[in-house]
């Protein structure tokens, strides 16, 4: 077995998943709310939970999961109305922060169990049909599904440290002291900008036709 003759194939899926990272959406607009209302710990571990979540989208890809929700379109649809249902609640948390007047102290972090917020950014990341198609251009790449496993594996492998270092990112900028001090004059903003832009994304998902 020889890794070089996969290597073009892993090296374009890891480029365009790289893309669906740079290109901000749900996931990272809950790691700002995350970090910025509770800290530095809480919003890594939301974006380990992203990360976790990819570990199943590499999966799915792999095995042809993605492909085949693809040409059902029942299933595309439940997965569609569930990531908009989930866009919603995240939305509606959003607004009642919004709306509530906590005592926050910077560097304080919130009271909302750090499993929780793990499991949170990974129900948002395998729940979001967008996602998935960022994943199924990864596999209209081809190659890799058929690859021994021994490659399969560094392709997951890589795809989780991919997201967690993208994310986790994110999680360290977004949590830095300049940014929480700006939550805490801006909270109600912040929080409302949020619920707004989480109630567009569901309204978006709900009615898109994938």
């Amino acid at each position: 077995m020889h890794f070089a003759e996969y290597l073009p194939q892993l090296l374009l899926a890891w480029s365009i998943q790289a893309m669906g990272i740079l290109s901000p959406g749900p996931s990272v607009a809950l790691i700002l709310g995350v970090a910025t209302s509770r800290g530095r710990l809480p919003s890594v571990v939301a974006a380990f939970g992203v990360a976790c979540g990819s570990i199943v989208l590499a999966v799915a890809t792999v095995a042809g999961v993605t492909a085949i929700l693809a040409q059902v379109a029942e299933l595309m649809t439940v997965l569609r109305f569930a990531g908009a249902a989930y866009l919603a609640w995240l939305a509606w948390k959003a607004f009642r922060n919004a709306a509530s007047t906590p005592k926050l102290v910077v560097g304080k972090v919130g009271h909302e169990s750090v499993w929780r917020t793990g499991l949170a950014g990974f129900v948002l990341q395998i729940s979001n049909p967008k996602a998935i198609m960022f994943w199924l251009a990864i596999a209209s790449v081809g190659g890799v599904g058929d690859a021994p496993l021994p490659v399969v594996a560094l392709f997951v492998v890589v795809a989780f440290v991919n997201s967690f270092l993208g994310h986790g990112g994110y999680a360290l900028l977004l949590s830095s002291a300049p940014v929480r001090a700006t939550y805490v004059r801006a909270r109600r903003w912040i929080e409302a900008g949020l619920g707004c832009f989480f109630l567009f994304a569901s309204f978006k998902l709900a009615t898109a036709r994938l």
